[in-house]
């Protein structure tokens, strides 16, 4: 058997300034060397292949990946930047996400982290608005953001999630988003909620003198999208929603351009990332998918709420968060060295089992700038969807002005009521 595979490997190797270095946790399979398999990671994932060759150019030995650092199970391989199309996404996923997941030496493999040279970010776009549009647009500016989902999160007819999408807004909420798996429906067409949504819309903003907007979902295939992000721009919206895991980087590329040229934001729902980062022993984690999120260009991205109902440790959560953030991350274990440039930062979204009471404690972990999706903790409320709005709103003040909800709620009705239903209980 060739043994071509470790060529793929040293030890001494010193990257270029302008290498991807990618972080992978590598558990080889029996038989195989930890430096075994990492020759075959970083083989199969640039110029390698099973055996050796008769005759090869000179060119091969200058973008052959390398496996530079062993460290237990992580390892650190490098990719010279002549092996990349820049902008292009997909193909650095087939790359170091691609065939390197099936091999046979390797029994499980996650992609930890990629550190992305600045000659290669520039490449992309990166957030049109990122945290400062985004306040701007919504006249926000210090507090998180805060938006609610219609819940059930699908079944309601256009009408009707039209007028809760009113409650939501009168009791001081600036958004109303939908959820992932609510597009188009025969009972609630896409056209038919946006127009109602945005008269509703006008309306509040008269009411209450607020910016009010939505988080309209327009996942589906490529020119759909853009049909549908033309008509929520010529209806004065400001935001598109897409479902970035299942639509796939090249169809949220094209979106990312379609809709900077609209001015639109886009807020980019995670829906499938658990398919492949809940395991943290193979897969890709959502670090990374955060990371090629911003660089691609989302202006939000939802990255857990660690006391909600979905799972993510207050760790992994604040790692994604502060990433998206960040100007600059600096190196560690499961991190590498990451300077984003001009790439504009990201809102982290918190969503998925939220109630008022739990409001406080997410702000610990995540701080004001966030966007805070509260929807069955402010629809479950007992006087309804307006009062659930306004006791969320009551857990912000509170919370931002130091003051414990219990001493809060003595003088807000509203927050008394969603705490005396809710407490401080974390949802299964």
């Amino acid at each position: 058997m060739s043994e071509w595979y470790l060529d793929f490997v040293d030890l001494n190797h010193k990257p270029s300034k302008d290498d991807l270095i990618c972080l992978f946790r590598i558990e080889p399979a029996t038989g195989f060397s930890m430096k075994e398999a990492a020759g075959r990671v970083a083989s199969e994932s640039s110029a390698g292949t099973w055996t050796d060759l008769y005759k090869l150019p000179e060119r091969i030995k200058k973008i052959m990946a390398v496996a530079f650092e062993i460290k237990g199970n992580y390892v650190k391989i490098a990719y010279p930047i002549d092996l990349w199309e820049k902008g292009n996404a997909p193909q650095l996923l087939s790359g170091i996400a691609g065939n390197i997941f099936g091999m046979k030496a390797i029994e499980n493999l996650r992609l930890v982290d990629v550190s992305l040279p600045k000659v290669y970010l520039k490449s992309f776009k990166g957030p049109k608005y990122g945290i400062k549009g985004i306040r701007k647009i919504l006249k926000v500016n210090k507090r998180p953001v805060t938006g609610a989902v219609p819940k059930p999160k699908i079944g309601y007819s256009a009408e009707e999630h039209a007028k809760i999408a009113f409650e939501t807004w009168m009791g001081g909420f600036d958004l109303v988003k939908d959820d992932e798996n609510l597009t188009s429906t025969s009972f609630n067409t896409f056209e038919k909620r946006i127009k109602l949504m945005a008269k509703l819309r006008d309306k509040t903003e008269k009411l209450t003198g607020e910016r009010k907007s939505a988080l309209l979902n327009i996942t589906g295939e490529t020119k759909e999208m853009i049909r549908k992000s033309e008509l929520l721009h010529d209806l004065g919206w400001e935001f598109a929603m897409i479902d970035v895991v299942t639509a796939g980087t090249a169809a949220v590329q094209t979106l990312r351009n379609v809709c900077g040229d609209l001015g639109l934001a886009i807020h980019a729902h995670r829906a499938m990332h658990a398919a492949f980062d809940r395991n943290h022993n193979h897969g890709i984690t959502m670090y990374f998918l955060g990371k090629i999120m911003r660089m691609i260009g989302m202006d939000q991205i939802h990255v857990g709420t660690v006391v909600g109902k979905l799972v993510g440790s207050r760790q992994e959560v604040s790692n994604v968060a502060n990433m998206i953030k960040a100007s600059e991350v600096k190196q560690s274990k499961e991190m590498l060295e990451q300077g984003w440039h001009n790439t504009k930062p990201m809102f982290p979204v918190s969503s998925g089992g939220i109630h008022p009471g739990l409001i406080p404690k997410i702000m610990e972990i995540l701080g004001n700038d966030c966007v805070l999706l509260v929807s069955g903790g402010i629809h479950g409320h007992p006087k309804g969807t307006r009062q659930g709005a306004k006791a969320a709103m009551q857990a912000i003040e509170a919370a931002m002005n130091r003051i414990s909800l219990s001493e809060y709620s003595k003088s807000h009705k509203e927050l008394k009521l969603a705490l005396e239903k809710w407490g401080y209980s974390t949802p299964k």
